[in-house]
């Protein structure tokens, strides 16, 4: 951090302060995340053997020691593979490539000049929020966009433009699961649902179960996260006095036509995309369903179509504009600029993808997931206490365990039939599931998108460490999780109206 913005967070003391500095000591993230390894070895060691019954499928979960033989074996012929196929890695540098080009060669600088200047600015920050909250469309692209976009507004209209990386990471993974539409979430976690609905002969839920109760979230969690930034976060990090800066010159008329010639080819592309989902059977449908959201071509890869839309309207905007002049010649060489920048990324993944690899393996995530869910059924509770603990409960998984349809496919099994039985409607397991999958996803070290969010504020903040974003994220996920809670309380003890179509909340 820059002198002045350190010693504006340092005069805030308290436990935000304490944290951060505390945070801030851990080790380079290869090096910490080297350390889990470890842990991971001799947890697998000191416990292995240990047992549990997995509920979705009846069979005995053990404890494997990566220790053993096995296991050492297991860590050798998999460690290119668990580089390879750590989810986040071709995520990121494929919309690095898109959106790189597009600030090298000048559209967003230009695009938010054209679109802020004069803006009110105290709409920015609600409209970010609701943007990234129902940036799940995208799935985890949204993740990646959003922050880095809010960045360089907040750096635009003269906010910290950490401020601004937090802002969008709490609405796109904080709030992941609201929306205003139907989502491929709600598809996903659907099929799970109603799979375990089924072992107590429940009801089945449609895709749309949770819809009114997740676009009233939406709005609720916007609001909330305006408020946290407007009064804790950017108060806390203070002016920004780093060296990036965003162009604040009037649009040239070069610019101008370079954002006309890009804003054609969204246009061209977009409908180009609608015209060929229109058919019922369209290959970028689901070719059983023929839905767009659940199984189709068209979600699995939204990735690489929002990556040919980056790529397309940064060229037109190059070649319209002047910038580009040949761009078989020039856009690889600005696309390998980008890429250079998340060499500190790469290397990160390497180590990231063995922890993930070996955490699954050795199954002490599903252990614990299973045991604390057992915890919780054996409790006794029923109405609202019942619902704070479940919450609670799958937040705190949630910390160790980032994918929220693998948690779910080990939670359901146990808590769908349990809520069921008490005269709980499994849309309501769910929605109340949705909830603590969401807040705690910001604050975890193991989010495999921690490290990312880690390296973009490095972008603006050399001496920016896990800390610094822990310490920015608590607020959100604390803050939006109550909020979360009091909400779906009051929900269930006031408003008489179902949480979506189809969907109830007592049987």
């Amino acid at each position: 951090m820059t002198k002045e913005t350190k010693k504006n967070v340092d005069s805030m003391g308290g436990f935000l302060g304490w944290i951060e500095r505390v945070g801030n000591k851990i080790p380079h993230p290869f090096i910490l995340f080297l350390f889990l390894l470890i842990v991971i070895a001799v947890v697998s060691f000191l416990v292995k053997g240990a047992t549990t019954i997995n509920p979705a499928t009846g069979e005995e979960v053990v404890i494997k020691n990566i220790l053993s033989g096995e296991g050492i074996s297991y860590a050798l012929k998999s460690m290119v593979t668990n580089f390879t196929s750590f989810a986040p890695l071709g995520l990121v540098l494929s919309m690095t490539l898109g959106i790189g080009l597009a600030e090298e060669v000048g559209l967003m600088s230009a695009f938010m000049r054209k679109t802020i200047l004069g803006v009110n600015e105290k709409f920015v920050v609600p409209v970010i929020m609701i943007i990234g909250i129902c940036g799940n469309l995208a799935s985890d692209a949204a993740i990646i966009i959003v922050p880095t976009l809010a960045a360089i507004i907040f750096l635009y209209i003269g906010k910290n433009p950490l401020a601004g990386i937090a802002l969008g990471y709490a609405a796109t993974t904080a709030g992941f699961s609201a929306n205003l539409v139907v989502a491929g979430t709600d598809a996903l976690l659907q099929g799970i649902t109603n799979e375990a609905s089924s072992i107590v002969n429940g009801p089945q839920i449609e895709v749309t179960a949770n819809w009114y109760i997740m676009i009233a979230s939406t709005f609720v969690l916007a609001v909330v996260g305006t408020i946290v930034n407007n009064k804790i976060i950017e108060p806390r990090l203070g002016k920004y006095e780093g060296e990036a800066i965003v162009e604040k010159n009037e649009i040239t008329s070069e610019e101008n036509k370079g954002l006309k010639a890009a804003g054609i080819s969204l246009l061209l592309y977009v409908a180009i995309i609608v015209a060929v989902c229109i058919p019922e059977n369209s290959f970028m449908r689901n070719p059983e369903t023929g839905s767009l959201t659940s199984g189709s071509t068209l979600m699995a890869g939204i990735i690489p179509l929002i990556l040919f839309l980056f790529l397309i309207i940064s060229i037109a905007y190059g070649k319209a504009s002047g910038v580009i002049k040949d761009a078989f010649r020039e856009v690889p060489k600005i696309m390998e600029t980008s890429i250079a920048k998340m060499s500190a990324f790469i290397v990160l993944a390497f180590v990231i993808g063995q922890f993930i690899a070996w955490f699954n393996w050795t199954s002490i995530g599903e252990f614990i997931a299973i045991e604390l869910a057992n915890f919780l059924e054996e409790g006794g509770f029923t109405g609202g206490p019942l619902f704070v603990f479940y919450i609670l409960i799958v937040a705190f998984i949630n910390l160790f365990i980032g994918s929220g349809s693998a948690k779910w496919a080990l939670l359901a099994p146990i808590f769908v039939p349990m809520m069921t039985l008490l005269g709980y409607h499994p849309a309501w397991t769910q929605f109340l599931y949705r909830v603590g999958d969401s807040a705690t996803n910001i604050i975890s070290p193991l989010f495999p998108y921690f490290p990312i969010i880690l390296s973009f504020m490095k972008e603006y903040d050399e001496e920016a460490g896990a800390g610094t974003l822990i310490s920015t994220m608590i607020p959100y996920s604390i803050s939006m999780l109550i909020v979360w809670i009091i909400f779906a309380l009051i929900w269930y003890y006031f408003i008489p109206i179902p949480i979506g179509v189809g969907g109830q909340i007592m049987l």
